[in-house]
């Protein structure tokens, strides 16, 4: 009985041992496998625009804002903007929003917007500090009264990937862009002279006339 548990016993000790070896394996020395880029979609993190991109980053930087954004960049090329979320009490969130509008095309007449946003998870920490005092003959003193200081840790941070999320931006965005579209600066007209009634040209003539004639 005895030597028919040891081939088991040393199967079993060959299998958690080729458990550990593949669970190191994976770690990579406390890496983390990251799962490669696809690069198949075009649609979540870009979106033509029927614009000029002065007008497109305009739109988008009005999108941010009603949105309760804050801008840190804006042009006629990019628009940055951040906004802060606190879903837990010791949990706070950033996100940060990117928009870049590359002109699509010869005539610079549509817009290519490149968006991108990035979530920042930050955590409140404590840590304790013990209050000392010096003492001629003995030195310092550590006291027990303790001190604690707060400090927020990013504990996370991560590119949203999430196209429903990109696709209502897009659709505030086009509202932005249809709400300017009497923005746009109008074409010169050419300037219309409008006739001279007969009765006011008669009465202009009249004064010269009568200068004529004096002697």
């Amino acid at each position: 009985m005895h030597k028919a548990w040891r081939p088991l016993g040393a199967a079993l000790s060959s299998l958690v041992a080729g458990a550990l070896l593949a669970s190191c394996g994976s770690l990579g020395g406390g890496r983390v496998k990251l799962e490669p880029e696809a690069f198949g979609s075009t649609t979540t993190h870009s979106r033509r625009f029927d614009s000029a991109p002065a007008y497109t980053c305009e739109a988008a930087r009005r999108a941010l804002l009603s949105q309760g954004f804050v801008i840190t960049a804006a042009d006629g090329e990019r628009v940055n903007g951040r906004k802060y979320f606190q879903p837990e009490p010791e949990v706070h969130v950033q996100l940060e929003f990117h928009t870049v509008c590359a002109p699509d095309g010869r005539g610079g007449r549509a817009t290519l917007a490149f968006v991108n946003a990035l979530q920042d998870r930050y955590a409140l920490k404590k840590s304790n500090n013990s209050a000392s005092v010096g003492v001629g003959a003995i030195g310092s003193l550590s006291l027990p009264f303790t001190s604690s200081d707060d400090s927020l840790v990013k504990v996370a941070s991560e590119t949203i990937t999430s196209a429903p999320f990109y696709d209502r931006f897009y659709k505030l965005l086009q509202r932005y862009l249809v709400a300017d579209a009497e923005l746009v600066e109008p074409k010169a007209e050419p300037m219309v002279i409008a006739p001279v009634p007969p009765a006011a040209a008669a009465s202009a003539a009249m004064p010269a006339a009568s200068a004529a004639s004096a002697p």
